[in-house]
Formats: C-alpha cells, sequence, structure tokens
C-alpha cells in the first residue's frame, strides 16, 4: 500500500534530523573535566587561537583555558565581578563586570583595564550580566537583577530589565524589556540575536537589520538559559540543565548531561574551534564536536 505523501516528508524530516544529531558530537564522546574547585564558573569566551577565557565569579577572578598544552592559569584577580565575557576585534577581552554595573575592556595582560560604561542615562544598570560584540565594535549586552551580597549599598534604579546596544562611540540604546534578560549570543555571519528571557521560559530571535538595529523579537523555543552559543550550522547551544541544542529551526535535537548542579554557559574554542567549552558550577568540561564555532 502507498504511504501518504504527508507521512513520507515526515519520515524524511526526522531522518533528516537523526543524522544531524549524530553528526553533531563525535562517537561516544560526551563533556570531559579539565578543572574543578572554583566557586562559580561563567562568562567563556575564545580568543582568535581559541584559548577559552572564563571567570569565577564569586571569587572575582578570570582564568585562561591553553588548550594546546591543557593548562589553565589565571589571567585577571581584579575584574569587576565579570561575569559574561566576548573578545573584541582587537583582541581586547570585554566583560559584564557587575560589582558597580559596569562593561570593562581588559589590557592584553589583564592588569588593566578601561570601563566602557558605567550606566543609562546617569542612573546605574542593575547588573550587565551577558554581552555579543559584532563587527562594528557595537555590544550588545543584557542587564537583568540579580542583587548579590558584594553589592555595598545598592539601590535599584533602572525598574525594568533590558536588552541595550552601545555603539563603538559609546551611545547607548535601550532596544527591549524582558522579564529577566539573561544569555545573548550573535552571528555575524547568521545575521541574528539571540537573547533568552531565563525567568519567563524562552529564547527569543532577532534579525540583526544593522549597526544597532534589530527586527521584532521572535519566539525562537520555550526555553529559558543562562548562557549561550551557536555552531555553523546554525544550531543553539542553550544551558541550565546540562547542555540543549536547538536547530536553527527551534527544535531540540539533543541534550548533553553535564554532572554538575547548574550549567551556566558554553562557547566554542580549542583547535580550529571544535571545542565545546563548557562552565558549570564549580568546573569547566571541554567536549569536541563534529562542527565549529560561527562568527
Amino acid at each position: 500500500m502507498r504511504k501518504p505523501f504527508a507521512f513520507i516528508l515526515i519520515s524524511g524530516l526526522l531522518m533528516l534530523q537523526s543524522c544531524n544529531t549524530k553528526r553533531l558530537l563525535k562517537q561516544n564522546s560526551e563533556p570531559v573535566l579539565l578543572a574543578s574547585g572554583f566557586s562559580f564558573t561563567e562568562g567563556p569566551a575564545a580568543d582568535k587561537e581559541g584559548n577559552v577565557y572564563f571567570t569565577d565569579q564569586p571569587n572575582d577572578k578570570i582564568y585562561i583555558w591553553t588548550w594546546k598544552n591543557n593548562q589553565i592559569r589565571l589571567f585577571s584577580d581584579h575584574t569587576g565581578r565579570a561575569n559574561g565575557t566576548f573578545f573584541d576585534k582587537d583582541g581586547h577581552l570585554v566583560s559584564c563586570s557587575d560589582d558597580k554595573g559596569e562593561i570593562w575592556k581588559f589590557s592584553a595582560d589583564g592588569k588593566s583595564h578601561e570601563v566602557l560604561n558605567a550606566g543609562f542615562r546617569g542612573k546605574r544598570m542593575n547588573g550587565p550580566n551577558d554581552l555579543w560584540i559584532d563587527d562594528d565594535g557595537g555590544i550588545y549586552f543584557t542587564d537583568p537583577l540579580y542583587v548579590r551580597d558584594y553589592w555595598k549599598n545598592f539601590r535599584q534604579q533602572i525598574p525594568e530589565k533590558n536588552l541595550y546596544y552601545r555603539d563603538a562611540s559609546g551611545h547607548i540604546i535601550l532596544l527591549d524589556t524582558f522579564v529577566q534578560p539573561n544569555g545573548i549570543i550573535g552571528s555575524i555571519t547568521l545575521k541574528k540575536l539571540y537573547v533568552s528571557d531565563i525567568d519567563a521560559g524562552k529564547t527569543y530571535v532577532y534579525d540583526i537589520l544593522g549597526t544597532g538595529r534589530l527586527s521584532e523579537k521572535r519566539l525562537f523555543c520555550e526555553m529559558g538559559s543562562d548562557g549561550m552559543t551557536l555552531d555553523n550550522k546554525g544550531n543553539l547551544y542553550l544551558t541550565g540543565n546540562g547542555v540543549t541544542v536547538y536547530s536553527a529551526e527551534g527544535k531540540k535535537i539533543r541534550h548533553i548531561p553535564v554532572p554538575e548542579k547548574w550549567t551556566s554557559n558554553v562557547t566554542f574554542g580549542g583547535r580550529r574551534d571544535k571545542v565545546l567549552f563548557i562552565t558549570a558550577s564549580e568546573s569547566v568540561y571541554a567536549l569536541p564536536l563534529n562542527v565549529s564555532g560561527v562568527k
């Protein structure tokens, strides 16, 4: 008996999705523990060589994982309580340093920094959390509110939790408002920006229309995320309970277990940008993949 066309089409899509899932991970691979003993790891970002910088926010430190020798060393022990980080086109590490609600740019040796942003319209930011930098040097960043025990005399001055854009000249634009915006990642190649509204349990996508200009946001999937990254196939990696991978169409295609209480963030680094670097609670992990990160 001839199968209906719809059945054939659905079966074909399921087989294609299964193939894509199998090609994602190397056979029998799972996250490998690189180091433990931190307080809470966050904010991984890879430099041009594929070395990954990550933060230990409660301890006010940033470390570097050098993939060629698999060593981890201290980059800075004065970070403004750095959370999310990203590299600009000149190779400087830029951080969401929420001790005073600021965004910092570090020197190459990590011994000094420049404060790029300390507020919005004369008011203190709630606490910049995560960021992504475009090809024009503009910074998209989220500003939720997680009241920290290390803040002194904190008074909330901006009632909303917003998404902002800081252009290369330092001008800041309020782009959108969320329940609690958190993870953010963009792609110059794909011309997309993804933002997680973690407390709403949703992740949204925008089309990047120009410098600091976005389309209306669209729901991408019914899952919030702490941090996130993209691969060169357009798949989006979300965090929280391990790592969950969604296709470019917003379909869940893989869950990667991580043996920690909470997975905070992910990025691509390592050889040929094909290692998924995972920050999770007190530890950091690496997982070689068959895909690479996307610019």
